[in-house]
């Protein structure tokens, strides 16, 4: 059964404010389906203009249908992004910036779907502003708000199981994590575009986070920061969760950060994930496992990090900025990490200004790495001349191209250099 926020008020304007006829629609939906006994999808179908939102909220069973030609724009006041009350899945004050907002949040919603040809429209424009100082680094822009204040993420989705998005454009991401999908399973990606300005920080593509059994096929991803994040963050749970069979695959990627990344500070266990055929081009960096000292933001875990068997098979890396591949362990204490092991690069090439880096520490290498049929070249100075004003290339001052503290490497035919 299909449900229309215009029946529900909806005015489709781009000016008028659509929030509680959208909402209306879909609780009509979920209870539709709830009275089917979620045998069958009900369908929100959002066609025929412009729907401007604040935060609305779905429901099981529920498919959010954004036709072809229809977008969803995001409020650029605020304001219309208050913190869920009550989540029944998180402790909203441990998530990553401490906060809930979204503009579209599913709290242990079973059998959903965010679909269709249209868009998603995160209003980044009105969130961020040009720097003021003609000699500025990284980013070309700044949130107009403190981060605490701005909005943490487009789409949040916690505790769901059997989850579909396909075809959707999420464009001008608000200087805030695109797709944020956190202790999810069985949730299927496809054909996915996410079309943010490389120029705004944090603008992130898709972020994985303790889940289990997803599968990101055939997208485009082009952000300011990383684009597809796979973490095991669990300090926002109310038990630790693993981050297990995640499947990328098909992908292409331009990042003003990480094309992929893998972990971050005492994030739990992240196993038995693999990234086929990604093509990235104008990044930052290419791959990372990067896992530093205790961040200055609230996005850290509460585990001893533990990332191991990982495949990374033909991967194509052109023109990125800083490494292409990063592999880091913090040697300080607070840096707690079981072990980084058991990781294969197959049919991987990369130009880009620096060469990779690979550094364990001392009591904690990184082990059991493999390099099958790589290689990796750096560019003329020439042609990365902008890496000052490239995301997070920027900050990369001091590189340090080498491998230390490791163990059982194996190179086959494979070239660094």
């Amino acid at each position: 059964m299909d449900f229309f926020p215009q029946d529900f008020g909806a005015c489709a304007d781009g000016g008028t404010k659509d929030t509680a006829a959208i909402q209306a629609a879909i609780d009509a939906a979920g209870d539709a389906a709830r009275r089917d006994g979620y045998r069958y999808p009900s369908r929100v179908v959002l066609d025929g203009g412009t729907f401007l939102t604040g935060a609305i909220q779905l429901r099981s069973g529920v498919e959010l249908h954004i036709a072809e030609g229809a977008r969803l724009l995001a409020s650029p006041d605020i304001a219309d992004f208050p913190e869920w009350p009550s989540p029944r899945h998180v402790v909203s004050a441990n998530l990553p910036r401490g906060r809930n907002a979204s503009v579209i949040f599913a709290d242990e919603c079973e059998g959903i779907a965010i679909t269709g040809g249209g868009v998603i429209d995160g209003n980044g424009s009105a969130h961020v502003r040009r720097k003021a100082d003609p000699d500025w680094t990284c980013w070309e822009f700044e949130r107009i708000h403190p981060a605490e204040q701005s909005l943490p993420r487009v789409i949040f989705l916690a505790g769901c199981r059997d989850v579909r998005i396909e075809d959707v454009t999420l464009a001008n991401g608000p200087a805030g994590w695109g797709y944020f999908i956190h202790d999810c399973e069985r949730v299927q990606c496809s054909r996915l575009r996410v079309k943010c300005d490389v120029r705004y920080p944090n603008n992130d593509g898709i972020h994985v986070n303790c889940c289990r059994d997803v599968d990101i096929a055939d997208c485009d991803i082009e952000c300011g920061d990383d684009a597809i994040i796979v973490r095991a963050n669990s300090r926002s749970l109310q038990e630790n969760k693993p981050c297990e069979r995640v499947r990328v695959r098909d992908c292409r990627i331009r990042a003003w950060a990480g094309g992929v990344r893998v972990g971050w500070f005492c994030d739990g266990a992240i196993r038995d994930c693999s990234f086929h055929r990604l093509h990235m081009r104008d990044s930052s960096y290419g791959i990372e496992m990067f896992l530093p000292r205790h961040p200055k933001s609230q996005d850290f875990g509460r585990e001893a990090t533990l990332i191991e068997r990982l495949l990374f098979e033909d991967i194509a890396m052109e023109g990125l900025r800083a490494y292409p591949l990063e592999a880091f362990i913090d040697p300080g204490a607070e840096t707690r990490v079981e072990a980084v092991r058991d990781i294969v690069f197959r049919s991987v090439r990369a130009t880009a200004r620096l060469l990779p880096r690979a550094w364990g520490r001392e009591g904690t290498p990184l082990r059991d790495f493999l390099f099958e049929d790589c290689s990796f070249s750096k560019l003329p100075a020439e042609a990365v001349a902008d890496w000052m004003r490239h995301g997070t290339s920027g900050r990369v001052t001091e590189p340090h191209e080498t491998f230390e503290h490791t163990e059982a490497f194996r190179f086959v035919n494979t070239q660094i250099g």
